[in-house]
């Protein structure tokens, strides 16, 4: 129940009486009702706490009663549980009499039974003894093939007590037994095997029934040309019935993947470790059947044993392995690349020397040394990427199988140097040298710029080169010194590229503008903006800049194509600028009339459609400069100083401005400099 709250309750009880609610109420409030209501409830409660006050007294009292008589009962119970106490105390004493009384002559009859069984035993052991003095085998136990297991013990400690003896019986029964070991194996009679086994366990031929198992158990096994995938069968055939057969499985699969390793594998090598093809598979492979065999039971320590059975395999070829690995790789890599500029009819020479047109003659049409993007997967001997995969072959697989961990960082550093010099040096950079050697000069005309193409493609291989580092050498030296030495080596390489790169970028931006140039020169006439009939013109761009749109929409593409990431946006910011450079400087050669300066707008106007491809904010924002500046040469007089003051003029130094409008054929006529004196 709640507890009790005497304000409710007198809350409750004021509500209940008439004339003691609310004034507001049906009937009025009546206050001396309401306190005699009170006083004669109170009068109520006090006979209720006398009547309840009584109750409890007659309990309390019973209480007291009952509490003395259940002392009265704990205490008798204690009295007597104190005499079982002292009745199970001297039950216990004489049962410890008893048996220690028991105890003794058990001894006693144990002392007794054991020399006369053992007596009993020797008799019959000397019976049996007696039995092979004579030469006679009389006993049933030795004639009938149903107790073989009989005899075999009995045998067995014969063979112990005589030992001075030579008990031709021993190892008769136990050739008898590996035999019959062997039909049943050969029969398929697990129950058999585990019989003989079992009993074998106690003979010294027990290791020679194990080797007998293991050298059956493959007969037939290795039927197909791929030892691997046999052996992995074959383990995983042997295990189950191993764990049925022998007491100690681990030991005999522990055996048998010995065995194996040393007379299937090792027979391998002699021959694969000369070649690259076999030698990588057959290195990976055996390293994987290792990671197979992992899954039976081979003991506690199992992978100390699996990578210790493939280092004994390579053990006579570790000492001088890298050394015969880096010799290998100079040669192989020398030939793939030879192969390759044998393809190309090209003659490698001495870096720095030779000119560049044996160079355009050998290329008949394509300077770049190097395998266009997407050949690197279809050509094959003479595609120069093989150098990669060959390194890769190598410095990933063969050195990180076979190499001391302690010399794992400095061999694989050893590999890398080697790449860096054949991929990096002997070829990509020897490519940029002729590159920049077949770059023509500035004022050349109609000239085939090459020099992208190497670009791209040395950014292609350099790519998988960066990818190989960061994927496969990282992990073998990130925890060595070598790291920062390959760190700095690989700078070393990208920085004497890039200087060469930016070069040859250089002097082919130049190339470019300078055939833009050229096609100005040719095609452009100073009739274009200053045509003799001013009434039958067409308002289109000019020839001139046609063709200088054609061909920097063509250069354009090929930037993109040639570079990526953000060099392509580096690339084509510098040939924008130049581009809006030369177009400046050509406009500033003429002289326009009204409507030749609507034709200058209209190749400005194309020219900016160009400056779009470049999709880069700054070159389109020079062209629409230019496009303003334009604008100049057909406004009317008086609106000069308003277009001066324009967005796009504003800023612009008066000189510049000035420059601009004497460019007008009126400009002395309409006496136009004093718009900026």
């Amino acid at each position: 129940p709640e507890p009790f709250d005497a304000d409710e309750y007198i809350e409750r009880l004021a509500w209940r009486t008439p004339g003691g609610g609310s004034k507001g109420g049906a009937e009025a409030f009546d206050p001396k009702r309401l306190l005699e209501e009170f006083e004669n409830h109170i009068e109520e409660l006090k006979h209720l706490d006398e009547k309840i006050q009584r109750r409890v007294e007659k309990l309390e009292h019973q209480c007291h009663r009952e509490a003395k008589e259940f002392a009265h009962k704990v205490q008798d119970l204690q009295r007597s549980n104190q005499v079982a106490f002292q009745h199970f105390q001297e039950l216990d004493e004489h049962i410890s009499y008893v048996a220690t009384k028991v105890c003794h002559l058990g001894d006693q009859l144990e002392g007794v039974n054991t020399p006369r069984q053992r007596a009993v035993e020797a008799q019959r052991l000397m019976t049996y003894f007696n039995e092979f003095l004579d030469g006679e085998l009389r006993s049933d136990v030795f004639n009938n093939p149903e107790k073989i297991k009989e005899a075999a013990d009995i045998i067995q400690k014969l063979h112990l007590i005589a030992a001075l003896h030579d008990l031709c019986k021993y190892h008769d029964l136990e050739r008898q037994l590996i035999q019959e070991f062997t039909a049943a194996q050969r029969r398929g009679e697990i129950g058999r095997m585990q019989e003989v086994a079992a009993v074998l366990l106690h003979f010294k031929g027990y290791a020679h029934c194990v080797d007998v198992y293991i050298k059956q158990c493959q007969e037939g096994a290795y039927m197909r040309s791929d030892v691997f995938e046999d052996t992995a069968l074959l383990c995983q055939r042997v295990n189950k019935q191993v764990g049925e057969v022998f007491q100690s499985p681990e030991t005999v699969m522990t055996k048998l993947i010995q065995n194996i390793f040393e007379n299937k594998l090792q027979h391998l090598i002699p021959s694969i470790l000369t070649f690259l093809k076999p030698r990588q598979p057959y290195v990976s492979r055996t390293t994987a059947l290792a990671s197979k065999l992992t899954e039976f039971n081979l003991g506690s320590d199992k992978h100390t044993f699996l990578s210790k059975l493939i280092k004994n395999i390579f053990s006579t070829y570790l000492e001088s392995y890298i050394e015969m690995e880096k010799d290998y790789l100079r040669t192989r890599s020398a030939m793939i690349l030879q192969r390759y500029y044998d393809s190309k009819n090209h003659q490698k020479r001495p870096q720095g020397g030779g000119d560049a047109p044996r160079f355009r003659e050998v290329q008949q049409g394509k300077a770049a040394m190097l395998p266009p993007t997407g050949e690197t997967i279809t050509l094959h001997a003479v595609n120069p990427c093989r150098v990669l995969r060959v390194n890769k072959f190598l410095s990933l697989c063969v050195v990180n199988q076979l190499s001391d961990p302690s010399d794992l960082p400095k061999n694989a550093f050893s590999i890398f140097l080697l790449l860096v010099e054949h991929l990096c040096m002997d070829h990509i950079d020897y490519a940029l040298e002729i590159g920049l050697s077949a770059i023509p000069s500035a004022d050349a005309k109609n000239a085939n710029l090459y020099f992208l193409d190497v670009v791209q493609q040395a950014n292609t291989i350099f790519h998988l080169f960066d990818k190989q580092f960061n994927d496969h050498l990282m992990p073998l030296i990130s925890s060595s010194p070598k790291l920062t030495e390959c760190l700095h080596k690989k700078k070393e390489v990208i920085e004497q590229m890039e200087v060469k790169l930016d070069t040859g970028i250089d002097r082919t931006l130049n190339c470019m503008v300078g055939q833009m140039k050229h096609i100005l020169a040719t095609e452009q006439k100073k009739t274009d903006f200053r045509p003799e009939d001013e009434n039958n013109v067409m308002i289109q761009c000019t020839a001139a800049c046609s063709k200088v749109c054609v061909y920097v929409s063509r250069q354009v593409e090929r930037v993109r194509k040639s570079m990526d990431g953000k060099n392509v946006d580096t690339v084509l910011t510098e040939l924008g600028v130049r581009f809006h450079r030369l177009i400046h400087e050509h406009l500033q050669q003429y002289s326009y009339s009204s409507m030749g300066g609507m034709l200058a707008i209209c190749d400005v106007a194309e020219y900016r459609k160009s400056a779009k491809d470049f999709r880069v904010p700054l070159v389109l924002q020079l062209f629409d400069t230019l496009h303003a500046l334009c604008n100049l040469l057909v406004v009317a007089p008086d609106n000069l100083k308003q277009v001066c003051s324009g967005e796009q003029l504003t800023n612009l130094d008066r000189n510049l401005l000035h420059a601009f409008v004497q460019l007008r054929v009126d400009y002395r006529q309409a006496r136009l400099g004093r718009h900026f004196s």
